[in-house]
Order: C-alpha cells, then structure tokens, then sequence
C-alpha cells in the first residue's frame, strides 16, 4: 500500500447482504502502523496482537497492517509529526524522543523520578490527560501506552564509583537521557535504536543507556560485557492515530477500538515487566553480568542529576511543575 494513503474497499453485493451493518458501513478501511521495534520486540508483538483484535472487534471494518524495524522509513524521533501530517496513519511512538516537539512528553525520563511500574501508573495518572491534550495538538488520539522495563546502563567497563565510567562514550535514545549521562560523567551520543548496533560495531560508542530487552534486540552480548541495574529513568510507547483517518471509521467501530485498548493496556503492562526478566536472563546467559550498583554510587548518581528535575520543570513549564507535585504527594515524597 503506497505510504499514508488509506484506501476504503467496497464489499461485494452478496457479501453486503450477509455483512453486519457495521462492516457495511466501513468495509475493510486499511491502516498502517509504524514501529521502529522488530518483530521479536515486546512492542511490536503488542502492536500486532492489537491490531489483530481490531480487525475482530470490528468485524474486518478497520484492519491494521503492523510495519516493525522501521520498514516504512522512519526513525523513532520523526512519529510524531509523521502521524499528523498523515504521512503514516498510525505509530508505536516513544515518548521521550518527541521532547524538542512536546518537551512535557519526557516527564517519565526525568532521573530517579520514578522508581518502578507501580510509582509510573501513578505519574501516568496525572500525566496522561495532558498527554492525551498534546496528542490532540499534534492531530492525533492516544489509542493505549506502554512503559518499557527498567533501564539500564550497558558498557564493558565494572566499576564500583562513578569515576570509574568517567569518559565512556554511551548511546541514549533522546536529550534528558544524554544530560543524564554527562551529568554522570560519561559522555552521551544522542543516537536513533536503528543507528545504535552499528554504532557499537564501529566503536562510536562503548556503552547503550536502555533497556534489558533492547540489549536482547542487539545482542550486546556481542559487544559488551556488563549491564548495571541503575532504574534510572522510564519511558512509554504510545501507539497514536491520525485524527483524519480517525474520523472515517464509523462510531460503532470507534467504540469497539477504544475498548478494546483499554481492556488490552493492563495486560500489555504485564508483559513489559515480564519482558524485563527474561531479557536480563537472555543477556547473561549471552554471556554478560548484571552488576547491582553499589549504594554510595547510587547515591552519587542521585545527588549529581538532581538540578535536572529543576532543567526540565523549565523546559516543559508549569503544567510539569503541578504534574510532579501531585506525583509526589501521593507517594507521600511532598
């Protein structure tokens, strides 16, 4: 199908007469959803398994065909505005790689501001409606969202202080992630997921900030030896649709597919924090060590990326501001 066209195919007479109304009134409307995560991904096997139920819950009316690894061209960064323009009608987006368009989505990323799924459901909880507020800005609706897994840092380098990382150059997927990193005292290299494998093959870089299952995704255990558990900083996908094409489905099939999103979103949370553990397994039976980080090192990290909550209340304004105050004091941090 040439890219970002939708095309509404007419049901034969006979099959019409046969064809629940809402298959007539919406007879097989194809959607494109773009991803940059390959086909073993979590992800993407979300992406697909959703789009399969789509295709039930509408009776055909709306079928979503998933394009994984990036095939439709383009890089995580570009989502965003290619879901407005209707360049693509649907896509897998990381949020915290939209910053320079929509800085509030990189909340999740703010360091050690989250320490783990069930503190993300509660930012989430204020987050989300402005989120879903931005989404409408940029021609789109918000169809569900899923955090990836803890995040690590993965070099060949084990050290039990922050001196000793000092200079290693580490991939990170966005900007908060690489004011991180240099605040650490590493130095960051902003790369797309599709640049990052090569990138560690030419040895541009000696280390990847991100997650067990990307590593698994890479296959680290080729170039690296050791990942370090720090947790420190989350991130979602948000699968989006451009609101035109949104638009000519018909209502009854709107309604099926929110639904369904809703009813799917919990169990492909579950999925994430399973994901984490048996891609951690994956890696060290690959042949790397996951190294718990000392406390005194922890605590290093903490103090040292501290004025960056502050950096980005400033960049994403006063909504972020009230966001993390009521994050906090319902975890009793106020």
């Amino acid at each position: 199908m040439t890219l970002g066209r939708r095309t509404v195919l007419k049901a034969g007479a006979g099959a019409a007469i046969f064809a629940p109304a809402i298959v007539q009134a919406q007879a097989g409307l194809k959607m494109d959803l773009s991803t940059v995560w390959p086909d073993g991904n979590f992800h993407t096997k979300n992406c697909k398994l959703f789009a399969e139920e789509v295709g039930k819950v509408t009776g055909g009316a709306v079928q979503i065909t998933v394009h994984a690894g990036g095939s439709l061209g383009y890089k995580g960064p570009e989502h965003l505005n290619a879901v407005r323009d209707g360049l693509v009608p649907m896509a897998d987006i990381l949020n915290i790689q939209q910053v320079g368009d929509a800085p509030l989505l990189g909340i999740e990323g703010v360091p050690f501001l989250v320490g783990n799924a069930d503190e993300l459901k509660v930012l989430q909880k204020y987050a989300r409606p402005e989120f879903e507020k931005i989404a409408t800005k940029f021609n789109q609706k918000i169809l569900y969202t899923v955090p990836w897994p803890t995040q690590y840092i993965h070099c060949n380098v084990k050290a039990e202080t922050l001196d000793g990382l000092k200079g290693l150059k580490i991939r990170v997927p966005d900007r908060q992630a690489g004011d991180m990193i240099n605040a650490l005292g590493m130095a960051a290299v902003q790369i797309p997921w599709g640049e990052t494998v090569p990138a560690l093959a030419s040895g541009a870089v000696v280390g990847v900030s991100t997650s067990s299952v990307s590593g698994v995704d890479g296959k680290f255990w080729e170039f690296l030896k050791v990942f370090y558990k720090t947790n420190h900083v989350w991130s979602s996908q948000i699968v989006t649709i451009n609101l035109d094409s949104w638009k000519k489905i018909s209502a009854a099939s709107q309604k099926a597919i929110t639904d369904l999103a809703a009813k799917l979103e919990p169990d492909f949370w579950k999925v994430s924090i399973e994901a984490d553990a048996s891609s951690a397994k994956r890696m060290i039976e690959g042949g790397m060590q996951m190294l718990e980080v000392p406390a005194a090192m922890l605590k290093d990290m903490r103090t040292r990326t501290a004025s960056l909550e502050e950096a980005f209340i400033g960049r994403a304004g006063p909504i972020a501001k009230e966001i993390i105050g009521k994050f906090k004091k319902d975890l009793g941090r106020a």
